[in-house]
This record gives C-alpha cells, sequence and structure tokens, in this order.
C-alpha cells in the first residue's frame, strides 16, 4: 500500500456504521477521496447496492482493485458489477456527478489531512447536488480543522473524535437548523 495512505481505521468504520447503520441493502454508497477504498469496502460487505471509488492516485486505485478482486462479488448481467471505479479528483468528480444527475445515499469524504479540505469538500457538495433529501454526508477530517454546523441544505448531526481524526455526519435538511449534535 502506498505509504502516504491513511485508511480508515477499524475502530473508526465501526462507529460509522454504527451510527448510520449496518445494514445497507439497496444503498448507494460515494466514497470520495478513497485511497485504500477502506469504507467503500466495508460498504459492500454491508450489502450497499453500488460503490463508486473515486481516487486520483493511481497506486491508491491499484489497491482497490486488488482489494475489491478478493471480494466474493457478483457481476449481474443487468446491473455489472456492484461497483464503479472514477480515477481523477474528488471535488471535479462531484461536479461531475452532478451534471449528470447522479445521487447518493451516502457520501464519504475522507480527504488529505493538513489541506482544509474537508470545509472545501463540503461546499462543493453543496453547490452540487448528488445527494438525495434523506442521504447522510460523513466527512473524516482533522481534529483541528472546524467544519460548519450548517452550510446549506446540510446539518451536522453527529461530531465524534477517534484520535486525531474527526467524523462529522450531516443530513440533508430544508429547514437549515441543526437540532441535534452530539460530542
Amino acid at each position: 500500500m502506498p505509504g502516504h495512505i491513511r485508511p480508515t481505521q477499524l475502530v473508526t468504520r465501526k462507529a460509522v456504521f454504527d451510527i448510520i447503520g449496518h445494514d445497507l441493502t439497496g444503498l448507494t454508497f460515494l466514497e470520495l477521496f478513497a485511497g485504500s477504498g477502506a469504507m467503500g469496502l466495508d460498504a459492500l460487505s454491508r450489502g450497499a447496492e453500488r460503490v463508486i471509488f473515486v481516487e486520483k492516485d493511481p497506486k491508491c486505485l491499484e489497491v482497490i482493485r486488488e482489494n475489491l478482486g478478493m471480494l466474493p462479488l457478483e457481476f449481474d448481467s443487468k446491473a455489472g458489477w456492484p461497483y464503479e471505479i472514477h480515477e481523477g479528483d474528488a471535488l471535479f468528480t462531484s461536479k461531475e456527478f452532478s451534471r449528470q444527475n447522479r445521487k447518493f445515499d451516502i457520501v464519504f469524504v475522507d480527504p488529505p489531512y493538513g489541506m482544509a479540505l474537508g470545509k472545501k469538500s463540503l461546499k462543493t457538495l453543496e453547490a452540487y447536488d448528488i445527494l438525495h433529501p434523506t442521504s447522510e454526508l460523513i466527512i473524516q477530517h482533522e481534529e483541528g480543522e472546524i467544519l460548519p454546523e450548517s452550510l446549506g441544505r446540510f446539518c451536522l448531526y453527529k461530531h465524534r473524535l477517534y484520535g486525531k481524526s474527526a467524523i462529522d455526519i450531516y443530513h440533508v435538511s430544508e429547514n437549515q437548523i441543526s437540532d441535534q449534535v452530539t460530542e
């Protein structure tokens, strides 16, 4: 695995799925800044109908492909494989998905640390509508990067710290009021 990858730790993955639910049957899961693809692979193992990995680093993409090759996935003659791999910039690809009118049930964002990309990702996803009204947006970021409690239609639902990482989970909201933020 490339040395610069920071895979989402098992305890963090478990915590995220404890919050959003373990059964993802029938849901679409988008992993932006996929790195090793750990969250998307976990989503597939939890029954996600389709997982979309977006990563620009060719070495990371190779790791994702190798990991997918180890899963007992079935090819569907109509839908194809239950995953897609997109090579490219995560934020630009989000804009492309919006242009294609694609929507996702769960979006997981885990940008590189030290670049303030958590907030930039949140702003980009607010500007480009790729979430359903009942979708959840999960952003993993450095604990020192403070994300807003609300931005446009996103309201912070949960905030958790895991070592040097923070997990912020947003719901799509029409009233833009954060009514349940927990530490």
